[in-house]
């Protein structure tokens, strides 16, 4: 079944073949052969023992009893052998217990494991998050006493943001710590919402908890960071008494029903210690600086699942015999053919691919962004990557979080009747899929991120940067035999997105704010487009000059031969149409997109309260 979660052909592609890994004395042991090893045994740990958990966990769900959650049985052995393979920290320093590779080879690792099963790779997720956190702000004490058992997965980890009455107002926040004699805080609040915030897979949590120091002032401004673990933690690092952070209920949701979304109280039934992460009144800016990477785990998720949907619906629609081909007309001897052969399904199919393959490439370089960013000694190239992965966050959580539900509806239409039943796996994926578009920013928010601050990020250079990389790839596929009219056609697109944004960033700062704000999430979804449009034009750029090579020319019959008898002809054969496909179906709509923003109908924001309808 390893194919239906990735398609290891085209993993191969973005790590050899396109966006590459970064050379550097950090990574000089993980060579070729190293990092073909090392994919190939997180293929084995995903199809082998994740996988069979997709299922079993959707179904038996997590249990709340007297205040502990069990989560389903299957989970236990997987997350063992996970930890023992030491995948939690994979890319991280060995100096904290990590392996210290590049997140490009951690991309193609998590992305088999998290198509796998999205809900039990959230427990690495939250945990890893977490240790992050304790890595970058926490004291020497700390560090000691809760980063190695984190990165080791024997202890869990939380981020314990949202209450009742502040969700993505998080200035709202109630919980208050009242600072004791010793140094400690005593933590009183409930949060809501917090994935994973109560299980049976290790033996101590610790959550990352947003508290507002007694007297601090309101909002975002007075909010500090504090840690407060499950059970107290002695000096040597055994565990002592029950800290009081009590799970009072687990919700019921549409999907990820193997992870335990928790309502959690603090310092309700006892006293809840804390202790001070970072500096007073510096809460929001210490969590902001993790979030990247909690949104771009998120990014992970929905193309992991979207990738799993592909797989699996196109194993079906190659299987699934129905319908006579359209050509065959009312022959009484025509028989009927596998539906891949049938124009709409082939239209899904490829639709599908295309956004899929989209999101590899740029979750891929997204990483490879960040292995420059931590290996590189130009200072000026530091500066403008890091921007540049400012800039490119909104559109990998958001904008592939959207694509990515909307891949898993495409699953489910080419099953079509059998795709809504839950014997198929597609039927899952879509429900576990949706919540990737809400938490971690919803993406309204990550629209108004885009618009309101990577626009102007450094008086513009950001995004002028992030323009600069789409201009450089369209420049060498000019020059690239098969590859030209795409090129003109991205360049062509990369040009009207450039006056959008001009556009965008004026009205944002005018007197028409509302307005632009009320087409932030069009805006998002054309810079998505376009972005993945450059992704297909540098993957059809590395392909046309291989499949010229093994085809003798790019000639349609040359191609079709060629691509019959070897199978990387057929690849790179797959991978111009795919291009094709995009560019020239895809792509456009986002011109209609542009011409509705620039027109700028306000009726969003002149509709009154009461014309949405009676009560």
């Amino acid at each position: 079944m390893a194919q239906l979660i990735a398609d290891r052909r085209d993993v191969d592609f973005v790590l050899h073949e396109q966006v590459g890994m970064v050379e550097h004395e950090l990574f000089e042991e993980f060579n070729k052969k190293t990092v073909d090893l090392i994919v190939s045994e997180a293929r084995n740990l995903a199809i082998k023992e994740i996988l069979p958990t997709f299922k079993d966990g959707d179904e038996q769900g997590c249990i709340l009893e007297n205040g502990k959650v069990k989560v389903p049985d299957s989970f236990k052995r997987a997350w063992e052998l996970y930890c023992e393979g030491e995948w939690l920290a994979m890319c991280d320093s060995p100096e904290v217990g990590g392996q210290g590779m590049p997140k490009t080879v951690g991309c193609a690792a998590l992305e088999y494991m998290t198509g796998a099963n999205s809900a039990f790779m959230l427990y690495y997720g939250m945990t890893h998050g977490a240790a992050k956190l304790v890595e970058v702000f926490g004291t020497e004490s700390q560090k000691n006493l809760y980063m190695k058992k984190m990165f080791a997965g024997t202890w869990g980890g939380t981020m314990l943001l949202t209450e009742p009455e502040a969700g993505s107002d998080v200035g709202a926040l109630t919980t208050i710590a009242r600072k004791k004699a010793d140094g400690t805080y005593s933590i009183q609040g409930s949060k809501i919402f917090i994935s994973a915030g109560e299980h049976d897979l290790c033996e101590n949590i610790i959550h990352p908890v947003l508290a507002r120091i007694e007297g601090a002032p309101a909002g975002t401004r007075g909010i500090s960071l504090f840690l407060v673990p499950k059970f107290h933690v002695n000096e040597d690092g055994t565990l002592g008494e029950f800290n009081n952070v009590v799970c009072t209920g687990l919700e019921k949701k549409m999907g990820i029903h193997g992870n335990a979304t928790a309502s959690l109280s603090l310092g309700e039934k006892g006293e809840c210690i804390g202790t001070l992460l970072g500096e007073e009144n510096k809460g929001m800016p210490e969590m902001f600086q993790m979030m990247n990477e909690a949104r771009a785990f998120v990014g992970m998720q929905g193309f992991a699942v979207a990738s799993a949907s592909y797989m699996y619906a196109l194993e079906y629609a190659r299987t699934r015999i129905q319908g006579r081909h359209l050509t065959a007309g009312k022959a009484a001897d025509a028989k009927s053919v596998p539906i891949i052969q049938h124009p709409d399904v082939r239209r899904q199919l490829l639709n599908m691919k295309a956004y899929t393959e989209g999101m590899r490439s740029l979750i891929y370089y997204y990483a490879k962004c960040s292995d420059i960013v931590r290996t590189t000694d130009d200072e000026e190239l530091k500066a403008d990557t890091a921007a540049l992965i400012e800039v490119l966050t909104p559109i990998v959580k958001g904008f592939v979080t959207d694509k990515s539900f909307e891949v898993c509806s495409h699953g489910i239409q080419v099953y079509g009747g059998y795709g809504y039943v839950r014997e198929f796996p597609v039927e899952q994926l879509l429900r576990d899929s949706r919540i990737f578009m809400i938490y971690e920013g919803t993406n309204g928010i990550q629209a108004m991120d885009l618009l309101g601050r990577k626009l102007s990020m450094n008086n513009g250079k950001s995004f002028d940067y992030f323009l600069e990389q789409i201009q450089k790839t369209v420049t060498k596929a000019r020059e690239i035999q098969g590859v030209e009219e795409l090129a003109g056609k991205v360049s062509h697109a990369l040009t009207r997105l450039e006056e959008l944004a001009a556009e965008m960033k004026q009205r944002s700062r005018s007197e028409k704010a509302l307005n632009a704000y009320a087409f932030a999430h069009p805006f998002l979804e054309i810079t998505g487009e376009i972005t993945f449009a450059w992704m297909h034009l540098w993957r059809a750029s590395v392909a046309a000059p291989k499949l010229a090579k093994k085809a003798g020319s790019l000639e349609k019959e040359a191609v079709a031969k060629k691509a019959a008898k070897n199978k990387d002809a057929a690849f790179y054969s797959g991978q111009m149409e795919t291009a094709r496909f995009f560019i020239h179906t895809l792509l456009p709509s986002v011109y209609g997109k542009m011409d509705a923003i620039l027109e700028g109908d306000s009726c969003v924001e002149d509709i009154l309260d009461v014309s949405f309808g009676s009560k």
